[in-house]
């Protein structure tokens, strides 16, 4: 079985304008202290791109022509980040290289459309965030926080929940992900 060493992984991350920030954010801090050599991609021709809560990112180099092929390719989501990334003729072309390439591509949250918009594994099971899922028609859609497919990855990143407050009450959140906390530490930690 071919292993590969995590140290000599690598990964590029896509920064397009309107991105979400955690869900692009978040993997490159997870993934750079994991030892895995990451790339953040500007799409937009310039280093300096800017999300969807106005908060301003370098970018480590340009989205090119000319890149390797990575281990994995990451596509965040945010509106109208996961749009702006659909519409790229120069993200299309690394997502195809790197889907007939065999390498891993992670979309999350609404980035799973780029997927669709591009003709990328269509069939596969797949997840996303609810607001898109009318658009992965094309796709054996599981609703799951993640979902991998071979070497495709999609993340819903964002989940709607309740939480029973003190007094009863439920109320509604939005949390990053699965949250789970196990009955034996409920109710042990802030805010009792």
């Amino acid at each position: 079985m071919n292993q590969i060493n995590h140290l000599q992984m690598k990964a590029y991350l896509l920064l397009a304008p309107g991105f979400e920030p955690i869900e692009a954010l978040a993997p490159v801090d997870v993934l750079r202290r994991a030892g895995i050599d990451t790339t953040t991609l500007s799409i937009s021709g310039k280093l300096s791109v800017t999300a969807s809560k106005d908060i301003t990112v370098q970018a480590d180099s340009l989205l090119t022509d000319d890149l390797p092929l990575a281990d994995v390719l990451i596509l965040p989501g945010g509106y109208p980040g996961y749009a702006n990334l659909g519409e790229n003729a120069a993200v299309a072309d690394i997502l195809k290289k790197h889907y007939e390439g065999g390498r891993f591509i992670a979309a999350i949250c609404g980035a799973p459309t780029v997927l669709d918009r591009n003709d990328i594994a269509v069939g596969c099971r797949l997840t996303s965030h609810h607001s898109v899922r009318e658009q992965m028609n094309r796709y054996e859609y599981t609703g799951a926080y993640v979902e991998q497919d071979g070497k495709i990855i999609g993340q819903n990143i964002f989940v709607r929940t309740s939480i029973k407050a003190d007094d009863g009450k439920s109320v509604p959140i939005m949390t990053m992900g699965p949250i789970c906390i196990t009955p034996e530490l409920k109710r042990r930690g802030y805010g009792k």
